[in-house]
C-alpha cells in the first residue's frame, strides 16, 4: 500500500511508466481492466446485471479470478440476459453447479437467478439500470471507503425489491466498477476520464 502520511492513497509507477491505482500497478489482465473497463459507465439492462452478479460472485474471492472466468460466466448465464436466466429451473442449478469454468457457489448461483427474476419484475417500474442510476454518489470521495451513505440506500432499495448478496459493500464496489463516480486516485491516468 502507497499511503501518505496523512493517509490519503497514493498511485504506483508500473513499469510502463504510468501512474496507476496500487491494485493495477503491474501488467496483467487486473491492469487492462483498470485501464480499460472500471470507473467506465455501462450501458443496458444485461450490462447491469452482469456487474451485479460479478461483484456478488467475487465477494469473498480475487477479483483476478472473477476476471479470469467471465467468459464462462457469459456463456452459462447467457450473456446476463435477464429472461433466459429467470427461467432457469432446478436441472440448470445442477448444471451450473458443474460448471467448472464459473465459480460453483450454491448460494451465488441461486442469487443470479433471483436477481434475474427481480431485474424482470423491475421492469415495469423504473429498471435495473434507472434504479442502480438512482443512486450515484453526489459528494466527495474517501477513496479508502468500502461503503457509502448511497451505497447502503442502493442496497436496501434493491433487497426491498426483491434481490440478493447486494449489501453496502458490494453495492460500492459495483458503483466503482461502473462508473457512478469516479474511483481512480488523484495521479492515476485515468482519473477525471
Amino acid at each position: 500500500m502507497h499511503a501518505r502520511q496523512d493517509g490519503a492513497m497514493e498511485p504506483v509507477t508500473g513499469e510502463d511508466g504510468v501512474l496507476r491505482c496500487l491494485w493495477a500497478g503491474g501488467p496483467g489482465p487486473m491492469r487492462d481492466y483498470h485501464d480499460r473497463e472500471w470507473g467506465v459507465p455501462v450501458r443496458g439492462e444485461a450490462a447491469y446485471l452482469e456487474r451485479l452478479t460479478l461483484e456478488a460472485f467475487q465477494s469473498g474471492l480475487s477479483w483476478s479470478t472473477i476476471l479470469a472466468k467471465r467468459p464462462a460466466f457469459r456463456t452459462a448465464f447467457h450473456d446476463f440476459d435477464a429472461e433466459a436466466i429467470a427461467a432457469f429451473t432446478e436441472e440448470d442449478h445442477a448444471r451450473l453447479m458443474t460448471d467448472v469454468g464459473i465459480v460453483r457457489n450454491r448460494l451465488k448461483i441461486s442469487a443470479t437467478i433471483t436477481n434475474a427474476r427481480a431485474t424482470v419484475a423491475l421492469r415495469e417500474a423504473e429498471g435495473l439500470e434507472a434504479l442502480i442510476l438512482s443512486h450515484a454518489p453526489t459528494g466527495p470521495l474517501d477513496h479508502t471507503a468500502t461503503t457509502s451513505p448511497e451505497s447502503v440506500a442502493l442496497s436496501k432499495a434493491l433487497k426491498k425489491r426483491g434481490f440478493v448478496f447486494v449489501g453496502p459493500t458490494t453495492m460500492y464496489a459495483l458503483m466503482q466498477a461502473i462508473g457512478l463516480f469516479d474511483p481512480h486516485l488523484p495521479g492515476c491516468f485515468r482519473h477525471g476520464k
